[in-house]
């Protein structure tokens, strides 16, 4: 195999994995510190939610939805910024459920949305 041919599939394998990392994790998280708000959608799941604090606790509140008739649910993972953690799913094509969870002693939240 020639160097230019080697360069060349380097690159492009360089790429596609680069691409395929970046569509795996992209939109699936939310470190945040009061105030803000996120709105991400993944293959078979979207939610919106936003965080807000008030007397030394934060409290994260929205909706997940379930997109998709594949047999698996939409989840929210929040981790809060004082070592506690709390799940929503949602399941079912079409199903949207609520979600309001408040972690004492801290402004911060981890917040995901997956499939499982």
């Amino acid at each position: 195999m020639s160097a230019a041919r080697k360069t060349l599939l380097s690159a492009l394998s360089a790429i596609v994995l680069a691409g395929g990392l970046a569509v795996g994790t992209a939109g699936t998280a939310n470190a945040a510190t009061c105030p803000s708000s996120a709105s991400p959608k993944i293959d078979g799941a979207i939610a919106g939610w936003s965080l807000s604090c008030s007397g030394g606790s934060v409290r994260v509140s929205g909706w997940l939805e379930d997109t998709r008739m594949d047999g698996k649910c939409a989840v929210v993972r929040v981790h809060g910024g004082n070592g506690d953690y709390r799940t929503k799913q949602a399941c079912g094509s079409g199903v949207r459920e609520q979600f309001d969870f408040t972690f004492a002693g801290t402004n911060r939240a981890d917040v995901r949305l997956a499939i499982a």
